[in-house]
This record gives C-alpha cells, sequence and structure tokens, in this order.
C-alpha cells in the first residue's frame, strides 16, 4: 500500500481543535518540524501535546506555544523555553511533568496494548497524588496509564513508501515507541526511497504502524545548547 502524501499540510489537514497529538524527538534532535510549522500555518488550537520536551521559544513546539495553539504539555524535560515557564506560571497552559522513563513507558504501552503498569518512579512526590500505590517486593509502586493520542506525529531518517522507517542517531528515542502508539501515525523523513532499499535487519518502526508518510524539507536541526571550548 503506497501511503506518500504529498506534504505536511496534506498529512496533517484532519487534525482538529481540541486533538491530543504525539511528537517525537528529544530536545531539539529528531522533531518533525515540517509537521508543527504547517500546524501553526494551520492555526489548529487547544491541543494536548504529547512530547518529551516543549521545544526552545522560536523553534520546535515553541512555535505553537507563542501563538497559544497548545492548551496541555504532557512532558519530561522544559528546561529550555521562556514562553513555556511564563504560560505555566501563570496559568495560562497546563502542565503534566512525567519521569522521562515513564514518559516513554506509556508511550510504549500504549503501542503494546498495556492499559497500565505500576512503576515506582515519582513516589512520594507530586507525580504520584491521586493515583494507586500498590508494594511489590515492599517497595510502592504507582499506577500509570498508557497514553491515549489521536495522531503521533515522528520524524525518521529514511522510509519507504509502505511506512516502514530507519532513524539516524539520537532520533531515535521517542519517535519509535509513539510511532506505535497513536491512533493514526504521520511520518516525515528525510529521503523516500523505494520498497525493498532499506534492509529489514535496519527498520526501526515497521510500516504496519504508519498510515502516513511525505519527504520533509528545508531541516534545520537545532542545537539546544551550542557549547564549544576555545582553540588551543
Amino acid at each position: 500500500m503506497n501511503k506518500v502524501v504529498k506534504n505536511a499540510q496534506v498529512a496533517i489537514q484532519d487534525i482538529l481543535d481540541g486533538m491530543t497529538i504525539m511528537l517525537g524527538g528529544f530536545g531539539l534532535c529528531g522533531i518533525p518540524e515540517n509537521c508543527i510549522s504547517a500546524m501553526v500555518l494551520a492555526g489548529i488550537k487547544d491541543i494536548t501535546c504529547i512530547s518529551n520536551n516543549a521545544g526552545v521559544d522560536d523553534f520546535g513546539l515553541g512555535k505553537l506555544l507563542q501563538k497559544k495553539q497548545i492548551r496541555k504539555m504532557i512532558s519530561s524535560y522544559v528546561g529550555e523555553n521562556d514562553e513555556f515557564e511564563r504560560q505555566m506560571l501563570s496559568g495560562e497552559l497546563d502542565v503534566d511533568l512525567v519521569p522521562q522513563g515513564s514518559l516513554a513507558a506509556r508511550c510504549y504501552a500504549a503501542g503494546a496494548g498495556i492499559p497500565a503498569f505500576f512503576t515506582p518512579a515519582g513516589f512520594g512526590t507530586e507525580v504520584a497524588e491521586g493515583k494507586e500505590v500498590r508494594y511489590f517486593d515492599g517497595k510502592p509502586h504507582i499506577l500509570e496509564h498508557a497514553f491515549k493520542a489521536d495522531f503521533a506525529i515522528v520524524k525518521a531518517w529514511k522510509g519507504d513508501r509502505y511506512g516502514n522507517l530507519m532513524y539516524k542517531g539520537t532520533a531515535r528515542n521517542f519517535n519509535p515507541s509513539m510511532a506505535m502508539a497513536g491512533k493514526i501515525t504521520i511520518a516525515e523523513v528525510e529521503e523516500i526511497v523505494e520498497p525493498g532499499v532499506l534492509d529489514p535487519n535496519t527498520i526501526h518502526t515497521p510500516g504496519i504502524f504508519v498510515q502516513r508518510i511525505f519527504q520533509g524539507v528545508d531541516y534545520e536541526k537545532r542545537i539546544e545548547q551550542k557549547t564549544t571550548r576555545p582553540k588551543v
């Protein structure tokens, strides 16, 4: 089945206001830049966004935050975005901070058909408030539920028209688990190749999980904190 669509605008055309969307990436690495920009232009609002991080002020999810298109952020690391901080402290943005391991596990659980699981992460903190606690081997664990997302949007290095994906480097982080977890998964890739070109042993996301794929353009691939040492 050919799952290729023309561009990001076509890929996201049925994302509606108020939907819950997973967006892959780790920091600014492996984020779906084209789809984020298309969502900004489409003016989609009241989004519940599940993402490891919130981008930076003028890039990544920071673009959606600037336009106040995100209603709720479910994230782990958010320390690089001043606008996120401002909206959270002013009460404009609903925020659910999740331990990074729990965030990854809740994505995986959604893709694996596991409705909930117990984890020790977060016990004794605000993360555990209102959640069921059980003891395993004498240690307290809190109940976490799998995420439910209308769409998962991921970024891959290469893909074929059947939706098989291959990630590169650090981009192979939240992208594979999120690709499994959405009701509809959109993949933007740097290069689309013909079926059979990708070695089956190097495919990270099988095409069965992907409904739409397109070849992105003009990737910036920014660095959050560029650190260099002086020339000797």
